[in-house]
Order: structure tokens, then sequence, then C-alpha cells
């Protein structure tokens, strides 16, 4: 029905970069905020950052600065993760809130990728 791709992961070096791909298909009337969140074994999952379909963004306070959300269209959101430490080392995972055609009574749904593994370490 509606599915959220992620792609871009992979291992990089401390201070390295890569960059995170979204793209989301389906029976879509609209999609609202996307964002990206991640988890690290035996820890919980957490926001790394927003974007609205206004624009609007937020950070979690360990990424800010490093790290750039965009959206170049209404279904794609991307992740620039900069000057990247080992303790980014998580799976990231893309989620929006959707509109679903067929659906729109129920209001925005939130939907989530399947994860992505991004490992830092030399």
């Amino acid at each position: 029905q509606v599915q959220l791709v992620e792609s871009g992961g992979g291992l990089v070096q401390p201070g390295g970069s890569l960059r995170l791909s979204c793209a989301a298909s389906g029976s879509i009337f609209s999609i609202n905020a996307m964002g990206w969140y991640r988890q690290a074994p035996g820890k919980q999952r957490e926001l790394v950052a927003a974007i609205t379909s206004g624009g609007s963004t937020k950070y979690a306070d360990s990424v800010k600065g490093r790290f750039t959300i965009s959206r170049d269209n209404a279904k794609m959101v991307y992740l620039q993760m900069n000057s990247l430490k080992p303790e980014d080392t998580a799976v990231y995972y893309c989620n929006a809130e959707i509109e679903v055609l067929g659906d729109i009574l129920l209001g925005p749904r939130n939907f989530w990728g399947q994860g992505t593994q991004v490992t830092v370490s030399s």
C-alpha cells in the first residue's frame, strides 16, 4: 500500500560523510512531516532529524551542525551526515506521516522504512 525505502548506509571512518535517501511510494494522498530516526544496539530508537512539508526542520542536539535533512519533492527525504563519529553508529530508519488514498478519513498515519545500517569505525 505505502512503502518507504532507504538507501545510502554503509561503513565510514570517523570524520567521514554519508548521505541517506528515503523514497516514499504507493497509494499516497499527501505526506506531512518526514524524518530520520536511529537505533543503536541496546538503546531506544531516537529522533535524529525531521522536516515538515513546509520545510521547517528540527534536529537532535547530538547531530546539530553535522547533519542536514532536506526534501527535494513531496516523496523524497535525505539526510546528509558529515563529521561522523563512532557514536553515530546505528540502524537509521525513515519515518513519514502519510495520508493514504482511500483512507483519508483516518488522518495521517506513521509509516517506517526497513532501516539502513550506518557504521562509523576506523
